[in-house]
């Protein structure tokens, strides 16, 4: 697939036929607008549905209404073991060890847990390192965790920023921050890939960095799980948290996912909270008072598995395990490359990519930050059949997904920018 681009119809056809993944966009619904399959870019925010989720649903429905509470020993993917069935695909998506992996919960939630137990401040070392304009979310639990015991936000977060002028943080200047604060330094906490800009991050160096000045290293890969490879155990990742509903196409709020890495995870001296799902299995139905920790991810959950919740993750990352990540990785880094290449081809429109535009510092995104009329252009696109995210103030972010956008689709996008007349 490493032919030169052309900003053709004739060409983005002919790169479809070269790609091997190009069936499994059958496999997904698209949502239909004038009557036609969307131009579906929104995979950063909420993936498609795998055609397969239904039957599984209707599955365990079945199931459910045949055994009733004996579902969770009778059932064809007993309900009492439920959550054991996405350890191994999950360690292939992030890079981990099975029992360093867990299907529980949703991103926030997994994240103040994962907190809890590895933000551990002192009157030393009590500041946490993250990037600045972090998704809400991860503002707001860091915020209130360092509240939690009894710190000031303002002292105790360093927010990271690009330098003035640029719009992606450089490297260098995260672990020249690492190094200036590794006195006090309690936790790196970033996400592995930037939801505004599409920055990927170098997790291995930052975590190596991290760990040289004492301190931990955790991320939220709601932007990375499914986008990008990952080898969280082989790059000593303390901990890591995600969603399911982005790249892992597994429906509106569906069920998160966590990483430990195997070195805390099978230390019952490590810090979690306790729930009743968490308590080695062997002793769990005893119903005795004592909390024995399960080894690994495991451990860290509450409750038992939300089946419904989970149901569209199972068809997800079934296709994941035939699709493979290094070959998604390969044809994502070939569908941005052509989208940056056809955007920059484009000179009837104001506005100025902010990802990276090193391929390998980027993942199935592109952002385009208009100068003006950006709110017009992003509706016009809408009208005519796209299916894109708009963020305030002022960019559109466009996501060629693998597993089910096409070279075409990509073309398809391009035409309807070079058509607007404002």
């Amino acid at each position: 697939m490493n032919k030169p681009f052309e900003a053709s119809i004739d060409f983005a056809r002919g790169m479809d036929d070269l790609d091997t993944l190009f069936a499994f966009r059958e496999r997904y619904f698209f949502p239909q607008v004038n009557e036609k399959d969307a131009l579906y870019f929104c995979g950063n925010s909420l993936g498609l549905q795998p055609k397969m989720a239904a039957h599984l649903f209707q599955q365990e429905l079945d199931d459910w209404a045949k055994f009733g509470v004996e579902g969770h020993f009778r059932a064809r993917n007993p309900w009492l073991s439920y959550h054991q069935q996405f350890c191994q695909p999950l360690a292939r998506v992030v890079g981990a060890l099975p029992e360093e992996v867990v299907a529980m919960n949703t991103l926030t939630v997994n994240l103040h847990l994962l907190l809890l137990s590895f933000y551990l401040p002192d009157k030393k070392r009590y500041k946490i390192l993250m990037e600045a304009g972090a998704f809400p979310s991860d503002q707001y639990a860091i915020e209130t965790q360092v509240r939690f015991y009894g710190f000031d936000p303002k002292e105790a977060i360093i927010e990271i920023a690009p330098r003035e002028g640029e719009l992606n943080l450089r490297d260098e200047d995260i672990i020249d921050t690492i190094e200036k604060n590794k006195n006090e330094l309690a936790l790196v906490l970033m996400g592995g890939v930037n939801y505004y800009t599409g920055q990927l991050y170098d997790m291995e160096d930052i975590t190596a960095k991290a760990h040289s000045v004492g301190a931990l290293a955790g991320f939220d890969l709601a932007h990375a799980v499914g986008n990008v490879p990952l080898q969280l155990h082989d790059w000593d990742v303390d901990f890591a948290c995600w969603c399911s509903y982005k790249y892992l196409n597994s429906g509106p709020g569906g069920v998160g996912g966590a990483f430990v890495h195997e070195r805390h995870g099978n230390d019952p001296e490590t810090f979690r909270l306790a729930g009743w799902w968490g308590n080695d299995e062997k002793t769990r139905f005893k119903m005795e008072k004592g909390f024995v920790p399960s080894k690994g991810a495991a451990s860290w959950q509450m409750s038992n598995a939300p089946v419904f919740n989970m149901v569209a993750h199972r068809a997800s990352l079934d296709l994941f395990d035939k699709a493979t990540m290094p070959a998604l990785r390969e044809k994502s880094l070939q569908l941005t490359a052509y989208l940056d290449y056809l955007l920059r081809k484009v000179d009837n429109l104001e506005f100025e990519i902010i990802t990276p535009s090193e391929p390998e510092r980027r993942g199935a995104q592109i952002s385009m930050l208009f100068g003006k009329d950006g709110r017009k252009v992003f509706e016009y696109l809408e009208h005519n059949g796209v299916i894109a995210d708009w963020r305030e103030p002022n960019v559109i972010r466009v996501a060629p997904v693998p597993m089910y956008n096409s070279f075409e689709d990509v073309f398809r996008f391009y035409e309807l920018l070079k058509a607007y007349q404002g």
